[in-house]
């Protein structure tokens, strides 16, 4: 599976140490993750671990061991379960301390918070701002459904019995919080891998509110993860077309105006900043505009 992870058109791919590992293998997980940061072909990917998190007496084990043997092949540390500060906080500090005893650049690998309880959502704004080696905020399903003893075992699934969406509140929460403090929000895993459909309309869901992706966790779910979160041709054309609208208005030649009719449609400097997401988007999918005659 690590083998093959290195070729799947996957942003980012972390090596699990906590749920995904029974406990007395946790030190050969270890040496496994090490290795395959060391040996693998990771070029293109961001190279994450997901450690045990903070409360554990594996915790700190995983963090010195994983940055000794392969701090310079590692890109960040993913903590689960974090429901204070305190817990980004003890990381970033550990951090530091093996980063300086190794040689490694100070501050150069990165933390990912992953939310998973009624706790982490109560304290995440501060979470959000603990640390300047956070660059994302995950949101974790399942944990989270066990927290607030939700009645069901479909993890990311909607609720029969829910006129809504049941996550609706979580979601909004963590993205607010990530985006005031200029991170990125991904939204967790859908377990039952065989029902791409339903992978995909939890992931439009999340995608409609601003997250930049959602985990992936079986090849057959990735094709669905990277139409969803890319835009569609026509939404970076139309996103392009405003940038160089808005440019035009501003210029000497469009007369510095700071609004101007594009199609039946004003532009604005608001109009800008929204079409700034998408272009970006579009760009890192690889999209190119489409020719106009």
């Amino acid at each position: 599976m690590i083998e093959k992870a290195q070729s799947l058109p996957a942003d980012e791919v972390f090596l699990d140490l906590e749920d995904a590992v029974a406990p007395d293998v946790k030190e050969t997980a270890r040496r496994t993750a090490a290795t395959a940061l060391i040996e693998g072909d990771w070029r293109g990917k961001t190279r994450v671990v997901r450690i045990n998190d903070a409360t554990t007496a594996w915790a700190y084990r995983d963090v010195v061991e994983i940055v000794e043997k392969a701090g310079v092949h590692l890109d960040c540390l993913l903590l689960p379960k974090v429901t204070a500060p305190a817990h980004v906080q003890w990381l970033d500090l550990l951090l530091g301390q093996v980063e300086r005893a190794t040689g490694l650049e100070f501050g150069r690998i990165g933390i990912e918070a992953q939310i998973e309880d009624a706790a982490g959502l109560l304290h995440v704004e501060a979470i959000a701002a603990a640390s300047p080696r956070l660059e994302a905020l995950v949101f974790g399903p399942a944990d989270f459904m066990a927290s607030l003893a939700m009645p069901s075992l479909a993890v990311g699934g909607l609720h029969p019995d829910y006129p809504g969406d049941s996550y609706h509140y979580a979601l909004v929460r963590i993205i607010v919080a990530a985006r005031a403090h200029g991170l990125q929000a991904v939204d967790g895993p859908w377990l039952a891998v065989r029902d791409v459909d339903g992978f995909r309309a939890a992931a439009r869901r999340s995608r409609a509110l601003g997250y930049d992706g959602k985990w992936v966790v079986h090849p057959g779910q990735l094709d669905a993860a990277n139409e969803t979160y890319a835009p569609t041709q026509e939404e970076y054309d139309n996103a392009e077309r405003i940038l160089d609208a808005y440019a035009h208005a501003l210029s000497a030649a469009g007369g510095r105006r700071g609004a101007v009719l594009l199609g039946a449609e004003m532009v604005d400097e608001a109009s800008r900043k929204m079409a700034l997401v998408i272009a970006a988007r579009g760009r890192a999918a690889g999209l190119r505009r489409t020719p106009q005659d």
